[in-house]
């Protein structure tokens, strides 16, 4: 081997665990448990929460369809739509945080909210409301599948076309 394909490996100290005293093996169970315990006490007003969530949702939807879709009204539902992408799973309904991600891939950007077809912002929200109504939580049930599924394939093709 020559000099120009010699390599040297420097190994850098972790120097981490002594810098926030040593071993947290038990700290860090003991706060998983308490931060488990806490959600677990928390969980009997997830659908009240959630049910909020989709009221917000629901507003800032109603409020594009009566006035129009301008940069603060589609700012509003991608922030609702984020909203319940980041609390789906968390309130129980894994299948909502996968319908509403599929949503924010088309909004997520503010130069394409005006270009997103209003159906298929529709479809979206029809879904999720499905899928409380009806009581479809987890990611893998049948008709979830299905229909998020559908709904990432047209985000997909939408985006597809319009170079997005």
């Amino acid at each position: 081997m020559n000099k120009a394909n010699q390599v040297q490996v420097i190994q850098v100290p972790n120097t981490l665990r002594a810098k926030v005293g040593g071993r947290f093996g038990g700290m860090e169970q003991d706060a998983i448990a308490k931060a488990e315990a806490a959600l677990a006490d928390l969980s009997s007003q997830f659908d009240t929460w959630l049910a909020d969530e989709i009221d917000k949702l629901d507003t800032a939807h109603a409020d594009i369809k009566a006035n129009g879709l301008d940069e603060t009204r589609s700012e509003a539902l991608y922030f609702r739509v984020h909203d319940l992408k980041g609390l789906g799973t968390t309130y129980g309904f894994p299948i909502i945080t996968r319908i509403s991600g599929s949503l924010c891939k088309m909004l997520d950007d503010a130069d394409k909210r005006d270009k997103a077809p209003a159906f298929l912002i529709d479809a979206h929200l029809d879904a999720i409301k499905a899928a409380v109504r009806g009581n479809i939580r987890e990611e893998n049930h049948p008709v979830g599948v299905a229909l998020a599924m559908e709904l990432e394939a047209r985000v997909a093709e939408h985006l597809k076309s319009h170079n997005l």
